[in-house]
């Protein structure tokens, strides 16, 4: 069987867009109808007119995808594909966590499940959560969750005192500082690039610090020809799809013989499991109306706010 052409059949004769994140497998980003970062794959299913999305990708991706278009069939992969800042923040504890600290403002990180977005004031992602934050008057007392790391980072850049959630991602957690110096003392003429999700000690070496797509971006304009790049290692298929000329260099975690640092969550996604899921059309995204129509609101503000700053 060739899968890329059973993939193409399926997805025309049922009418379905895949929307892939930059951190699948490289054939899987190759194929699909949209690759982008979290933003932009909420953007692109808020505008989606097929009648089956099938979201290759992490748990809450396929949630927020379903919540901003209810009448549509959401697929995903594999229904077991989660996220380990994503499940850092049960719902149960962040609304007690909120109860605890009243008259504060909650923006809450799109890697969290609908549960907490329902519990939320206006969702924010990677590429727009500095814009996002400074929209509101510097004296607004702000929760911030579930990423301990991304907020600090904030509260730094914007010299904000937003409350914190102790969350985090397992893949940005990781990343090696003595590593990260080493390449850099072997490559000296590389420029460093840095996820906001990624330790404050990694920020500080980083020459820049951005989204996924801010990141890309960056590469693609930059006379720069060598790069230390410090995030999911898929977004490399990529960025050496657009800057063939260039060298991306992963940047490795502390433990391990992988040179990469890889979400094993992401890599859950396959060729195969996305034949099956158009196929079948199953697993299901399916949300519960009454979280859907609270949660609905936050994301439609972030869309609102980030069309309104040109995001």
């Amino acid at each position: 069987m060739n899968l890329k052409e059973e993939i193409n059949r399926l997805r025309k004769e049922k009418n379905a867009v895949i929307l892939a994140h930059y951190y699948q497998e490289g054939d899987i980003q190759d194929l699909a109808d949209f690759v982008g970062d979290s933003l932009a794959l909420a953007q692109w299913a808020s505008r989606c007119t097929a009648d089956i999305l099938v979201m290759c990708g992490v748990h809450f991706m396929g949630e927020t995808a379903k919540i901003l278009c209810p009448d549509k069939k959401v697929l995903v992969p594999d229904l077991t594909a989660g996220c380990s800042l994503a499940d850092s923040c049960p719902a149960d504890r962040f609304a007690d966590f909120v109860k605890a600290h009243p008259g504060h403002t909650v923006i809450s990180y799109v890697n969290t499940s609908a549960a907490v977005k329902a519990l939320t004031d206006v969702v924010v992602t990677s590429t727009n959560a500095r814009q996002i934050v400074e929209s509101f008057p510097q004296e607004t007392p702000i929760i911030f969750g579930p990423d301990r790391n991304l907020g600090s980072y904030i509260n730094a850049v914007t010299g904000r005192q937003m409350l914190l959630w102790d969350g985090a991602c397992h893949v940005h957690e990781q990343f090696s500082v003595e590593k990260i110096v080493e390449l850099k003392a072997a490559h000296p003429d590389a420029e460093v690039l840095a996820h906001p999700e990624c330790k404050g000690a990694v920020l500080k070496l980083a020459d820049v610090v951005g989204s996924t797509a801010a990141l890309l971006k960056h590469a693609v304009k930059s006379p720069c020809r060598r790069f230390i790049v410090a995030t999911e290692a898929g977004i490399l298929h990529e960025m050496r799809k657009q800057c063939p000329d260039k060298e991306f260099i992963p940047a490795p975690p502390n433990a391990g013989i992988c040179a990469c640092n890889e979400c094993n969550f992401m890599r859950l996604n396959t060729m195969e499991k996305l034949y099956a899921c158009l196929r079948d059309e199953s697993p299901a995204i399916e949300v519960d109306p009454d979280i859907a129509a609270r949660a609905v609101k936050p994301i439609e503000r972030m869309l609102d706010i980030s069309r309104k700053l040109g995001l």
